[in-house]
């Protein structure tokens, strides 16, 4: 007797098995909101992390020690600014004023230039390859050519043989006609000479 009223209904069962369930996503749901917290915890961890803080605020006492320096010594900042520069350049006569100008525009072009110059530097123990490379390319270039100019050939060849192929259908059509067409019987060409006599 006692057996049978520990067993719960089906009913009961199922009422069971979904406060089963609505747990088990109560407990889902709550490991997602930790799981979104320490994705952000870890995407701003260089903003609120002690170690990143200190670091930004060393930067910032540097700068700010930097900037207190330029704004003491504004005054004579400003009077060097406004001073023009003497014997802090080379003299140039006049007469070469000239050459002086075609020189920096050698040194222009030249510095343009430097990259693509360096690369030619770089790539010189590698000439003999990039030859030995080239005149590969050029060998199979040569073989192409011949076997174009052998399929040009070829078709050239085959186009006249299909011309004459096709002049000689109408030729052979008509002879197949002639002799597949029946004689005419010999009562019609006896009627056809009596209509010619009359």
């Amino acid at each position: 007797m006692l057996n049978i009223s520990k067993k719960s209904a089906p009913c009961f069962m199922n009422f069971s098995r979904l406060q089963q369930i609505t747990n088990m996503q109560a407990e889902i749901n709550q490991k997602n909101l930790e799981i979104e917290l320490l994705k952000l915890e870890k995407d701003t961890a260089d903003i609120v992390h002690p170690s990143f803080l200190a670091q930004k605020c060393q930067t910032l006492q540097s700068m700010n020690n930097h900037l207190e320096a330029v704004l003491k010594e504004k005054r004579s900042l400003r009077q060097r600014l406004l001073k023009p520069m003497c014997q802090e350049h080379l003299p140039i006569e006049a007469g070469y004023h000239s050459y002086l100008v075609h020189l920096l525009e050698l040194a222009v072009t030249f510095i343009e230039r430097l990259e693509t110059h360096l690369e030619t530097i770089r790539n010189i123990p590698h000439l003999d390859e990039h030859v030995k490379k080239m005149s590969k390319a050029l060998a199979e270039m040569d073989i192409l050519v011949t076997k174009t100019e052998e399929l040009a050939e070829n078709i050239l060849k085959w186009r006249e043989q299909q011309k004459e192929v096709s002049s000689c259908i109408p030729k052979i059509l008509a002879e197949e006609n002639f002799l597949t067409t029946p004689p005419l019987p010999l009562s019609s060409k006896v009627h056809v000479q009596n209509v010619h006599a009359k």
